[in-house]
């Protein structure tokens, strides 16, 4: 008699006993999905905030350069007026440099170099190479073949230009300066052909290109980033003397 007791006592108890381990495994599996899905979601964020903070080191980078580029073009700029205070005409300032075009002459076999922006008998300026993934490693042009909005009179100025600036680095540049909008130019390009560099054989231009002077939300005009509309490319430019 007990024995049949205990047999039906345990027959009783442990199908209740799995039932309530199972019960416990399945709650251990949700807390397990839980988790699970706790950990994705926090990788997820942190994947996220990583690559904005990735966007914003960018954008700082961009700015900082562009803080470099406009304190070079200004270096460029006391250059010319060094120049000038030595005498020398406008037409007669030189940009030539041993890591310049060709065009823009031989510095070396220079015997006056008072007119010469990079020499220190002249304007004893840097000729500094841009900075790196702000354009397509094109060096500086010099022209005298545009005339900007309310720069001067209506003579072409004598302009420095960066060319070929990624669009990302002319709207921080053109940010920084209050431009509301992207200045165009849909003429001749601010970013003339090599033929028009400021040299001993070309210098202002008498019927000089005009840029879009309704695109230019603030005047004037004397530097920014403009985009020429014949063929989408942005161009950095600064104004060395207006005229």
């Amino acid at each position: 008699m007990l024995r049949s007791c205990l047999l039906l006592y345990c027959s009783f108890i442990k199908p209740r006993s799995i039932r309530n381990e199972l019960r416990n495994e399945q709650g251990n599996i949700l807390i397990i999905i839980l988790i699970t899905i706790a950990l994705i979601a926090a990788l997820t964020a942190a994947i996220q905030g990583s690559s904005s903070s990735r966007s914003n080191v960018d954008k700082e980078t961009l700015i900082l350069r562009a803080t470099q580029l406009r304190q070079h073009a200004a270096e460029l700029e006391r250059g010319v007026h060094y120049v000038m205070q030595n005498g020398v005409s406008e037409n007669d300032i030189r940009f030539a440099h041993p890591l310049a075009p060709a065009d823009y002459g031989d510095l070396a076999s220079d015997t006056d170099r008072s007119d010469q922006i990079f020499s220190s008998d002249g304007g004893n300026a840097k000729y500094n190479a841009p900075p790196d993934d702000i354009n397509n490693g094109d060096n500086w042009e010099f022209f005298g073949q545009t005339t900007l909005p309310d720069v001067g009179s209506d003579e072409a100025e004598l302009v420095a230009v960066l060319p070929n600036v990624t669009e990302e680095f002319c709207a921080i540049i053109n940010e920084s300066l209050g431009y509301d909008g992207q200045p165009e130019d849909s003429g001749t390009c601010i970013n003339a052909a090599n033929s028009k560099r400021f040299s001993d054989s070309t210098q202002f231009d008498s019927s000089p290109d005009t840029t879009n002077e309704t695109s230019f939300s603030t005047t004037p005009a004397k530097q920014g980033c403009v985009k020429c509309t014949n063929d989408n490319s942005y161009h950095f430019f600064y104004v060395l003397m207006s005229r």
